[in-house]
Formats: C-alpha cells, sequence, structure tokens
C-alpha cells in the first residue's frame, strides 16, 4: 500500500498535514509493507528536507500512490482519477459551494473519505482539529478582549510558533476582574479550558460564577443543561436534551449577565434552542463584551457572529440595537471573533495530534481487513457512486437541493 501526502493547493493556504515526518516513520515502522511519498510543496509546516530526513521520498507526481491524504478540499482540476482520498470534503451537509467538487470526484472514479466521519461504531469521531481550534480560540477571544477594550496587544497565534508559545503570553497579561463563561466540553471546549488552565485563570463552579463577585478574573465551563432547562420543568437528563431539543429553552442570559467574554466551543444540533438571540442581546443585562465563536455557526445559536472571520482579520463589531456588522472599535459595539479555520493558525501543533490519532485509528484499517468498519463508514464514493451512507446526498449531486 503506497501513501502520498499531497500539497495543500486551496486559498487561502493551510500549513497543516496529515501525516508529519515523524507520523510518517511511525506508520514505516508498524507496517514494513507501507510505502509513503511526499508531494513538495512551498506552504507546509513541514519542509520539504524533514521529509527527506525522514527517510520519505519526494515526488512531482502522486500517479503511482494508492491512497492520497489531504487536509483541505482538493481543487477538481488537481484531482487524479482512480484514487483513494482523504480530505475534508465540506460536502456531508449538502454545502452548495462543493456540490461540483463532489460531482467531480464521482466522474472520476474517486473513493472519496472524509476525514468528518471517521468514527468508531458508536459514531464518536476518531480524527479531527478540534482541540487545536479551541487552543486557538480561546486565545484569539483573550486577544480580542485587549483589542476591544484597549488593554493589551497580543501578537496573533499564527506568528507564534506552538501551543507553549500561546501560553506564555497568555501569563504575561494582567487581566482585570471579568469573568469568562467557555461552553462546551468535547474536544473544542475542552482544548480551550487547556488554555484558561494553562494560563492560570480560576475555574469556579456555576454557582458561585453567577452569585459571587471575586477579587481575580476566573471561568466557568459549562454543558447543555447549565444553559438549557425543560419547558416544563422536569429534570429528565442530558439524553433526554439530545432526543427531545424542541422541548428545552435557552437560559444562558443568566451567564451572558455576569460575563464579559464568552467563549463558544460547544457543538449545536439541529433544534436546539438558540443560547441567545438578537433581541437578547439588546436586553441591558446582556453584559458580554467580547465573543470568541469558535463553533461559528452564521447566523444561528450565538446571534451575534453575523459571518466568519479570517485570520487575517479576525474581530468584526456587532451593533445590538441595529443588528449589523461595525468596526469592532465602535463605543456600543460587541467585538466577535469567528475565525472558521482556528487550527490554520497552530499547523506543526495541530498536524502532529491529528497525525497522531491517524496513525492510530484510520492506518491499521488498510493492513487488517477494515476489521472495524473505519474505512466502510468514511467512504462516501465508489466505482462512481455514492456508497449506500451517503446516498441521501444524490439530490444535491443532481442539483435538487
Amino acid at each position: 500500500m503506497k501513501f502520498g501526502i499531497i500539497q495543500e493547493r486551496k486559498n487561502p493556504p493551510d500549513r497543516r498535514v496529515v501525516l508529519s515526518p515523524q507520523a510518517c516513520q511511525a506508520v514505516l515502522q508498524a507496517y514494513p509493507q507501507a510505502e509513503i511519498n511526499a508531494e513538495p510543496s512551498p506552504i507546509r509546516v513541514f519542509a520539504d528536507e524533514e521529509y527527506l530526513e525522514a527517510g520519505i521520498p519526494l515526488s512531482d507526481t502522486m500517479e503511482n500512490c494508492d491512497v492520497l491524504l489531504g487536509v483541505k478540499e482538493v481543487p477538481i482540476e488537481a484531482l487524479v482519477p482512480d484514487k483513494k482520498y482523504f480530505f475534508f470534503s465540506h460536502t456531508i451537509k449538502k454545502q452548495p459551494y462543493n456540490r461540483e467538487l463532489l460531482r467531480a470526484i464521482l466522474e472520476k472514479n474517486i473513493e472519496l473519505y472524509d476525514h468528518e466521519v471517521i468514527t468508531n461504531a458508536k459514531g464518536i469521531r476518531l480524527v479531527a482539529f478540534g482541540r487545536y481550534a479551541g487552543i486557538v480560540g480561546a486565545y484569539n477571544g483573550l486577544r480580542a478582549y485587549g483589542l476591544k477594550t484597549g488593554r493589551f496587544d497580543m501578537p496573533m497565534a499564527i506568528d507564534l510558533k506552538d501551543r507553549q508559545a500561546l501560553i506564555s503570553e497568555l501569563k504575561k497579561l494582567q487581566l482585570p476582574n471579568i469573568k469568562v463563561v467557555l461552553t462546551g466540553k468535547g474536544r473544542v471546549g475542552n482544548g480551550a479550558k487547556e488554555m484558561l488552565d494553562g494560563m492560570g485563570m480560576r475555574e469556579v463552579a456555576v454557582e458561585d460564577y453567577l452569585q459571587k463577585d471575586f477579587d481575580e478574573p476566573v471561568y466557568c465551563q459549562i454543558d447543555v443543561l447549565d444553559y438549557n432547562r425543560r419547558k416544563d420543568g422536569t429534570e429528565l437528563g442530558m439524553q433526554d436534551f439530545f432526543d427531545h431539543p424542541e422541548a428545552y429553552e435557552s437560559t444562558f442570559m443568566r451567564f451572558a449577565a455576569v460575563s464579559e467574554l464568552y467563549i463558544a466551543g460547544h457543538f449545536y444540533g439541529d433544534g436546539a434552542p438558540y443560547l441567545y438571540t438578537r433581541a437578547d442581546v439588546k436586553h441591558p443585562d446582556f453584559n458580554i463584551q467580547v465573543v470568541a465563536d469558535i463553533s461559528c455557526d452564521i447566523d444561528g445559536p450565538v446571534a451575534t457572529t453575523l459571518r466568519a472571520s479570517t485570520i487575517a482579520d479576525p474581530v468584526y463589531g456587532y451593533h445590538p440595537a441595529a443588528e449589523i456588522e461595525v468596526p469592532y472599535t465602535s463605543p456600543h459595539a460587541i467585538a466577535v471573533m469567528a475565525v472558521d479555520n482556528l487550527p490554520a493558525e497552530l499547523p506543526r501543533d495541530a498536524s502532529e495530534g491529528f497525525g497522531e490519532a491517524f496513525v492510530k485509528h484510520v492506518i491499521p484499517a488498510f493492513f487488517n481487513g477494515d476489521a472495524e468498519g473505519i474505512l466502510e463508514r468514511a467512504r462516501m464514493t465508489q466505482n462512481g457512486k455514492l456508497t449506500e451512507r451517503y446516498a441521501y446526498l444524490q439530490d444535491y449531486v443532481e442539483g435538487k437541493e
């Protein structure tokens, strides 16, 4: 089995990679029958020389490889027919902007495996960049707070070497006695928590956070039942929320009333209540000055997120009364950081973490007959057709949706 590490060609450029030189060595040591080539790249966070030093040959063509590994969508003109591809296709939710990409994949008889649907038998994702989105998102949120209030200026995350460098910058801050609320306890939320803990910010329990004043900055990490309640007043537990989200209403305003910075690291499911609406933001009790929306659902559960922002220009303002975008420096504006590709700001760390998971969970499937069904669950296309699991995309491919 011959794997090829392809050059990332999507704009804006993404410096991440599925397998670092070290991860490549781990694959070759575990599976002597495997081969790996790397396509030369001027932007990859690991230089071509690092792959050569790790014993990974460079190749200008991927034609002789069986499985091609990338991160972002591959431009249609760069797709090699009759290959197996791994990348984030952004098609599983019928995203209109990638309809032509999925059509081309089918026409070129490509087997597509989307990183987003690489799961275990219980549907839990096995490879993801979520932790690094949380790490960078928390850093960017605190940086946005400094910019909005004028209290301090920090380097952009993309200009720093690694996670530890981000923590070192955060430790330099002298914050006022603000309260930071963090939603989510998955990969993203816990990644953000790493940064708050790393900088030495104190974590407090929900009731203390809501009722007490502190003489230091504090944060509170909350889960769905902390900011949602059943409309009928009964308490039936987490699974009931996931099964019947329409039966719940948001109680997030009690946190919004006492928080200056909100870091959104939750997963939002269809049918769940919005955390806060545009009407909520108009309420005089809404105290949040800065929103770091790592989840970045546009015009959705975090009503201040009007659009995704960019790494180059990460912060914009939301005017509560007018419900429009304004400069974040405007007096009444809430500053919004909503970069939708945050892990790209920490490409070396993110690539190393992603690669470790890929080597552990995905690579073995090529050599054990896919014993755990990992490849089968992630295979979206085969023999020029959608696989049964992804047949729901047929209308999308045909342009009927």
